[in-house]
């Protein structure tokens, strides 16, 4: 694959980020530098480790960084609950908010575990 732009993890990974810059934006003003910006950092973070890993050279850089988005999933799945437990997500964008978190971690995982085969 020529390009991270045709990786499906990508593509849902950047809609997750775009979800949780809006579901961000009904949190309380004293968040802005809060967990507002700390779940933003990290959704940004799964897309951009990807593309970054997907363009260094060898498939070991490639998976190094697919860990990182990894764990941004995992800091993102965190904090989500934490703002559930807030009450600054309602259970049904939490719920929803969730569902793409984990189904992008199992992209992300599934991907790592294949990338020793791929040839970038």
């Amino acid at each position: 694959m020529k390009n991270f732009k045709q990786l499906i993890v990508w593509q849902k990974s950047v809609e997750l980020a775009a979800d949780i810059y809006s579901a961000t934006k009904q949190f309380p003003e004293a968040e802005k530098f809060g967990l507002t910006n700390q779940m933003r950092r990290a959704a940004i973070s799964i897309p951009s480790n990807i593309a970054e890993g997907h363009m260094r050279i060898t498939n070991k850089d490639f998976r190094q960084f697919l860990a990182i988005a990894r764990g941004s999933c995992a800091e993102l799945e965190t904090q989500s609950i934490i703002a559930t437990e807030l009450n600054y997500l309602g259970k049904e964008i939490a719920s929803v908010l969730a569902q793409k978190i984990q189904s992008v971690a199992k992209m992300l995982s599934a991907l790592h575990s294949k990338t020793n085969e791929l040839v970038i």
